[in-house]
């Protein structure tokens, strides 16, 4: 969900061809014989809801080499945080963080899987790519 609802937010601020977005699983679990799940059912229909399709997304596993390649890596709650620093072999750099931390109220993202309310949780993901883009455009898009 956030892969896409922060592209379309990137696409619309005119930062495409200046900020790559892109997303990984931290565990094995959504990945089975090498083929990656799709988006799961209740999140595609919000996306397209909003404008976004995610019909040829196939989850990919957060490798350590991912590490050297982003200059930043954005979780949803502290179990993705700890996922992520342990698959990247820690966070030397400072790159991880949450999504909610660039937001006046950090905390995790509502899980969706726990509590069925996955009107809740785009809320959150929609908050926090706003916060997340506004943070990179003061650090880095300057003027």
């Amino acid at each position: 969900m956030a892969e896409y609802v922060f592209r379309k937010m990137v696409d619309e601020a005119g930062l495409a061809d200046s900020i790559e977005v892109s997303s990984a699983a931290t565990t094995d679990d959504e990945i089975w014989s090498d083929t990656g799940s799709p988006v799961y059912p209740p999140v595609e229909r919000l996306l397209k809801e909003n404008g976004m399709d995610p019909k040829e997304k196939r989850a990919v596993r957060l490798t350590v080499d991912d590490y050297d390649k982003y200059d930043y890596f954005v979780g949803m709650d502290d179990e993705n945080l700890s996922d992520m620093k342990l698959t990247l072999n820690g966070d030397p750099k400072r790159k991880c963080s949450l999504l909610l931390d660039y937001t006046h109220h950090p905390r995790s993202v509502a899980d969706p899987w726990y509590t069925r309310d996955f009107q809740k949780t785009w809320d959150d993901v929609d908050h926090g790519c706003r916060a997340f883009l506004e943070f990179l455009k003061k650090r880095h898009f300057k003027g």
